[in-house]
């Protein structure tokens, strides 16, 4: 069944195409929006842990580090020197510990390869799309009909 045997206008058509292409692009930038808030809530996370281990480290460092140095002094009868250094490569393991979980939650980011993929495949079928000539009959007059 044709167009105009449906009794629609290329006017109407044309509205049609229009309405159902913007619904399409809607469409194709709220599935590009899911995916970006989804990579946002892993960097959120990733950022998180990164803060964390840097607030450890600057923040909790030096209180611990003399309250387990004099510890390790008096436990086990080593100078204060060998106390903190031990007191140091502790708090090192640590934070490479959260730097390498945030670095981790920072890799799992991806581009939206759904909503690429998606349009992708929609410019490839509007640009298959060609417009059809219409066949003009001529009457004996040499006028179209």
């Amino acid at each position: 069944m044709t167009a105009a045997d449906e009794g629609r206008s290329l006017g109407e058509l044309v509205a049609s195409a229009t309405a159902e292409l913007s619904g399409l692009v809607h469409d194709e930038i709220a599935l590009a929006k899911a995916e970006v808030r989804r990579d946002v809530r892993k960097a959120l996370f990733g950022s998180a842990a990164g803060l964390a281990g840097a607030l450890l480290a600057l923040f909790a460092v030096p209180l611990f580090s003399f309250a387990l140095a004099f510890w390790l002094r008096n436990w086990w009868g080593v100078p204060t020197a060998v106390a903190c250094a031990v007191v140091g490569g502790l708090y090192v393991v640590i934070a490479l510990v959260l730097f390498l979980l945030a670095r981790a939650k920072f890799g799992g980011i991806a581009p939206p390869e759904r909503s690429i993929k998606s349009a992708r495949e929609s410019a490839a079928v509007l640009s298959n799309v060609r417009p059809h000539p219409r066949t003009v009959s001529m009457d004996k007059a040499g006028s179209a009909t």
